[in-house]
């Protein structure tokens, strides 16, 4: 399984309604530490949002996510919104 499918795999734990994934890492060509893992933008509507912070859907994000943050992605740029916000 490639890492896009490993996040989407993963990301389903959060039952989004709305999921986008793009790979900005020829953006970070030459970027210090771009070879460690690749670069993200992520779109993300999710119930499991509601009544949190940005910071908390933040986290939720990393948390499930989990040990591809230090392997597979360098940086992930995310927007989470919960469905009434999309």
């Amino acid at each position: 399984m490639n890492i896009e499918d490993e996040i989407y795999s993963r990301l389903d734990a959060l039952a989004p309604s709305s999921i986008a994934l793009e790979d900005e890492s020829s953006q970070h060509a030459g970027h210090a530490g771009a070879a460690g893992g690749k670069h993200y933008r992520l779109t993300i509507v999710s119930g499991r949002f509601e009544g949190l912070g940005a910071v908390a859907r933040h986290r939720l994000v990393y948390e499930t996510l989990g040990d591809l943050m230090q392997k597979g992605i360098h940086a992930i740029a995310i927007s989470a919104y919960a469905p009434d916000e999309f």
